[in-house]
């Protein structure tokens, strides 16, 4: 198991949850508990506080375990639109250049996306961006450079069947190009599992 696997496989038996819905991951056995020797017996009721934290973490967690300085600037200009600011932060999040091409199926997981555009393979309206987490804006334009198109990494996410390119993008797979064509509210993003900002929001404005 790699280093960057292990890791976020701990992620996920930290929250005891399976975060991005992999069909191998350790947490779709039953017994599969936290991390450490004694994690499956880690039961016990868990105060407001807590539940508005992990809520916070399993957020945090995962869009590749942002940094939690980055993650309350994202919180406090969410805060500062006006609208939900729960939806305000699930749509700061969804326009992330990792974000958006995890979501089209460029890369296979969230934090390949990251490392992906950090290697300057990635072009919004033609121009090369490394910087991940760069915001898109409606009706930008998302490519892989033309040398980048047939990477292993690339062809293996366009291959997957485990997830499928949501409606607010629009995604030429042979092309290797799409469009974001609208910022997501909480019910459009395909969470595998289920999502709490308000109790984000909570845990901030406490």
């Amino acid at each position: 198991m790699t280093k960057r696997h292990s890791a976020k496989e701990k992620i996920s038996r930290r929250l005891s949850v399976n975060l991005w819905g992999r069909a191998k991951s350790p947490m779709n056995d039953s017994d599969a508990g936290g991390p450490g020797q004694h994690g499956a017996n880690r039961r016990r009721k868990i105060s407001d506080y807590g539940t508005q934290l992990h809520a916070k973490q399993k957020l945090k967690g995962y869009y590749g375990n942002i940094g939690e300085r980055q993650f309350r600037r994202y919180y406090q200009e969410a805060a500062r639109r006006k609208g939900d600011t729960g939806e305000n932060l699930v749509g700061l999040l969804e326009r992330r250049l990792d974000t958006v091409i995890y979501r089209m199926k460029f890369v296979p997981t969230v934090f390949a996306a990251r490392q992906f555009v950090s290697h300057g393979h990635i072009k919004v309206n033609g121009k090369r961006v490394n910087i991940s987490s760069y915001l898109v804006k409606e009706g930008d334009t998302i490519e892989i450079k033309e040398k980048s198109r047939e990477l292993p990494l690339v062809l293996e996410a366009a291959e997957s069947s485990e997830r499928d390119v949501p409606g607010y993008l629009e995604v030429d797979s042979k092309g290797r190009k799409g469009r974001f064509t609208r910022t997501p509210i909480l019910g459009d993003v395909p969470y595998p599992v289920k999502m709490e900002p308000n109790l984000v929001v909570e845990f901030y404005s406490r």
